[in-house]
């Protein structure tokens, strides 16, 4: 029986990941204590759930350059409206349905007006940032008052593991889930593959860019909403960057810039490296400026991979 590409994707991946564990054991004391593998888990937990918005949009064929943006103004959201008066839970749920709101502007750019999900994305990761710098005013909210019952989102722990980690886990088994096995979602694949074809089988090709450019944004407004409970604090610089890693993640699990090929484990596995990366480097002692080289020489090596293995299927 012959395994499928992203099989054999998520297994290398498992793979590399053991052998840098394995190499950062010896290398330094502090990898594999609980300390850092707990700091290594709720790094990546909560920036997870934006990769699995961000994974079903590139299988479609999109791409979302806002997701840090979006991520930062729903923290901003939650942290306006509960400094006015307002409860963090009825916050919560305006800051994640106005993300969707940006997903949704997003989305009929994309199918009525015709732009492509980057110049999209790319003009509301602008206007996102943007309104997070005018509503505060570029200055960062302390929410120290918000109710513990609220902050145990992202602070709290069930018989000892943190309550983010255990949401980041239903999210992605359900999501991958649904990916596999729901006719909804397998549109999405049918879509991202062969967009003429979608359409002549009788998928409405628009319809499914735009509720998949929304998911997406949707996540990003529930990670800044954990976030937001996690740190107690809303920074209207929060989220730079944050599209790179995301974006990297998924692609070093096997989602393809071109659409059409993608899984959630895959992709959660490419979070996983890079934070592995990212906590091996600071272990190390590597200066921060050349952990971003590090981490774009690797972006740049999925994306270099991911281009060949293109050119090979067109190619046959």
């Amino acid at each position: 029986m012959k395994l499928k590409t992203s099989n054999l994707r998520e297994a290398g991946l498992i793979v590399i990941i053991a052998v840098l564990c394995t190499a950062m054991s010896f290398a330094s004391e502090f990898f594999l204590t609980w300390e850092n593998i707990r700091a290594m888990l709720l790094s990546f937990a909560i920036e997870g759930i934006v990769v699995v918005g961000m994974t079903v949009l590139l299988i479609v064929g999109g791409i979302d350059l806002a997701v840090g943006s979006v991520v930062c103004l729903a923290m901003v959201i939650v942290g306006a409206l509960f400094l006015m008066g307002l409860d963090p839970w009825s916050a919560s749920l305006i800051a994640i349905a106005a993300s969707a709101f940006i997903g949704l502007c997003m989305g009929l750019c994309v199918t009525k007006i015709g732009l492509s999900h980057f110049i999209a994305s790319l003009a509301f990761m602008v206007i996102a940032r943007g309104l997070s710098l005018a509503v505060t005013q570029g200055t960062p909210q302390s929410l120290f008052a918000l109710p513990p019952a609220f902050k145990a989102i992202g602070q709290g722990t069930v018989g000892g593991v943190p309550i983010v980690i255990l949401i980041f886990a239903a999210i992605v088994i359900v999501s991958d889930f649904v990916l596999r096995k729901s006719t909804l979602f397998r549109k999405v694949f049918y879509t991202g593959s062969n967009e003429r074809a979608a359409m002549y089988a009788g998928i409405n090709v628009n319809k499914v860019k735009l509720w998949v450019t929304v998911l997406c944004a949707t996540m990003s407004g529930i990670a800044g909403v954990i976030y937001t409970a996690r740190f107690g604090a809303a920074t209207p610089t929060f989220g730079v960057g944050m599209e790179l890693n995301v974006i990297a993640a998924a692609v070093i699990g096997g989602a393809s810039l071109k659409g059409g090929s993608g899984t959630i484990y895959g992709a959660v596995l490419g979070l996983a490296l890079l934070s592995v990366v990212t906590s091996s480097l600071i272990l190390l002692d590597v200066s921060v400026y050349w952990q971003d080289v590090i981490k774009g020489a690797i972006l740049l090596l999925a994306v270099s991979l991911d281009h060949w293995m293109n050119t090979r299927k067109s190619r046959k």
